[in-house]
């Protein structure tokens, strides 16, 4: 049995397919960064021990700071509020997706159903044309 031949089959990958990028993981804070470098882009540096984000691994002088020698362009994450988040449209910026993408998803979603609608019309076509 060749699922490639199968109508349905192709409707339900692709639709698996395009509904992946909808479902960006953002850090869930349960758990400490994997380096200072992914630490320093969330925003996070002189991490104490005990902090929900501290991993000895962030704290290689021991000193009980994490991440604490940050780069030179480093932008703290309580300098950013949710007032300028708002009014630039980034209200959801931590997890990768803005208002548009339910929107997107349901276009690219339509999309497929709508070619995959075209090639069962055009499938029951050809067997038509072939039995006359």
């Amino acid at each position: 049995m060749n699922l490639l031949r199968k109508p349905g089959a192709i409707v339900v990958a692709a639709l698996a397919l395009a509904a992946l990028p909808a479902t960006a993981a953002a850090h869930d804070g349960d758990h400490p960064f994997k380096n200072c470098t992914e630490a320093y882009a969330g925003g996070y540096s002189d991490i104490p021990e005990g902090d929900e984000h501290y991993g000895s691994h962030l704290d290689r002088d021991g000193d009980g700071l994490g991440c604490d020698n940050p780069p030179s362009d480093f932008v703290p994450a309580d300098d950013t509020s949710d007032e300028t988040a708002e009014q630039d449209g980034t209200d959801l910026a931590a997890t990768g997706g803005d208002d548009s993408t339910p929107y997107l998803a349901a276009g690219g979603a339509a999309a497929l159903l709508a070619g995959g609608g075209v090639l069962l019309a055009a499938r029951r076509l050809r067997r038509t044309d072939a039995r006359s």
